[in-house]
């Protein structure tokens, strides 16, 4: 069940990001600073959900349960994959924390677009290169990492009707 919760997690999360490299971004980036920063403030705010976080979260955590629960001998076919995969996710979830989220906690900090003097700096400010970069970067280890738990599923499946 691990196995099925974190390739459902972490397949969630590898669209996630890619559809912010695919389509949120591109779509924001030919926008005026005002609609810009609203736009983004209100797109983060509306993505921390019980959901989100569930899937978030959840790809790390049902990654390394399966990876754990593949160490004994009958199981260990999958270990590779599914430990390559938790690695990956790790990775995802530090970039979230250490990049993205400070940028986007940052924009939200400089408050209601309609009160702020200059939009201009604070878009500037926000880096959309940066976080950009780092999304895709997500978005390659993420699918990757959704990849390599698909093929555990596979060999799962094998070592499950050979028993």
């Amino acid at each position: 069940m691990s196995l099925i919760a974190a390739t459902l997690t972490t397949g969630v999360m590898a669209g996630a990001f890619g559809i912010f490299a695919v389509s949120i971004m591109p779509g924001l980036r030919n926008t005026d600073d005002r609609t810009f920063v609203g736009s983004f403030q209100s797109i983060d705010r509306a993505i921390i959900n019980p959901v989100f976080m569930l899937a978030f979260v959840g790809a790390l955590v049902f990654s390394a349960l399966t990876a754990a629960l593949h160490l004994r001998e009958d199981g260990r076919s999958v270990l590779p994959w599914a430990l390559v995969a938790t690695v990956l996710y790790l990775i995802v979830f530090i970039i979230t924390m250490a990049v993205n989220v400070p940028l986007n906690d940052e924009i939200k900090a400089a408050g209601d677009p309609d009160q702020i003097a200059d939009l201009a700096a604070v878009r500037e400010r926000f880096n959309e290169a940066r976080w950009i970069g780092w999304n895709i970067v997500r978005t390659v280890l993420a699918t990757t990492a959704f990849g390599l738990l698909t093929w555990a599923l596979v060999l799962y499946g094998r070592i499950k009707t050979s028993s």
